[in-house]
C-alpha cells in the first residue's frame, strides 16, 4: 500500500502508486483513478501532472527499465575473471540472466517496460538503460576480439530478442509450469548458444 500523499512532489507520489500497482496488477491494474485514489488525491488532481494513462505507464516503465539496468549492472559487477576474454564473455551471459530473472521476479514491471511502444532506454549514459547496458556488453566482446564488428551489427536485436522469448514462454506461455530447476538448466543452454553464435565458438 502506497503511503497517502501529504506534501512535496505529487508527480512521483503518483509514479510511485503507479509502479505499486503495476508490481502486482500489470498493465491493466494501471488507472489514473485509482492511482489518485492510493496517492490520496483527486482525480483532477492526478490529471494536473499526466495527460493521460498512457503518459504515466511510460513513467512507470521507465522506473522498471532502470530497476532492469540496476540488476543488470549488479550482476555485470560480479564478473570477476581474470581473462579478459573471458570476462567478456561472461559479462554477456550476466546482462541475459539478469534480464531472465528481473521479468520472473516482477512480471507486472516487465510487462510495463517492455510490452508496449514505448522505448526500453530513456535515461541519458550516466545512467544507462538495459539496451544500452547490452549494447556494452556486446562492444566488449569485440574489444577483445570475441567477435567482430561484423557480427555486432544486428546481435543486439538477436539477444534481446532471446531471452525476452524465453521470459514470456516461462511467464505466460507453454514453459510456465516448468521447475525452478529445469528453467536454469534452460536458461544455460540459451546463454551458451547466443554466446557461441556470436563467438563462433565450439565449445
Amino acid at each position: 500500500m502506497v503511503k497517502p500523499y501529504h506534501h512535496g512532489n505529487l508527480r512521483s507520489a503518483l509514479i510511485e502508486a503507479g509502479v505499486s500497482l503495476a508490481r502486482t496488477q500489470g498493465t491493466e491494474g494501471v488507472v489514473l483513478r485509482q492511482v489518485a485514489r492510493e496517492t490520496g488525491v483527486s482525480h483532477n488532481a492526478a490529471y494536473r501532472h499526466f495527460a493521460d494513462r498512457d503518459e504515466l505507464l511510460s513513467e512507470i516503465g521507465s522506473v522498471a527499465a532502470a530497476r532492469l539496468a540496476e540488476a543488470m549492472r549488479r550482476r555485470m559487477d560480479l564478473v570477476d575473471e581474470q581473462d579478459p576474454m573471458d570476462a567478456a564473455r561472461r559479462r554477456l551471459r550476466e546482462v541475459g540472466r539478469a534480464y531472465v530473472e528481473f521479468a520472473l521476479a516482477e512480471p507486472g514491471l516487465f510487462e510495463v517496460a517492455f510490452g508496449g511502444d514505448h522505448p526500453p532506454d530513456e535515461a541519458g549514459p550516466e545512467q544507462a538503460g538495459p539496451y544500452h547496458l547490452l549494447g556494452r556488453a556486446l562492444d566488449g566482446l569485440v574489444e577483445v576480439g570475441a567477435i567482430t564488428p561484423g557480427r555486432r551489427a544486428g546481435a543486439d536485436v538477436a539477444c534481446w530478442a532471446a531471452v525476452h522469448g524465453f521470459a514470456v514462454l516461462h511467464l505466460t506461455g507453454p514453459l510456465r509450469d516448468l521447475s525452478e530447476e529445469v528453467r536454469e538448466a534452460t536458461l544455460e543452454v540459451l546463454l551458451t548458444t547466443i554466446e557461441r553464435g556470436l563467438t563462433g565458438s565450439a565449445t
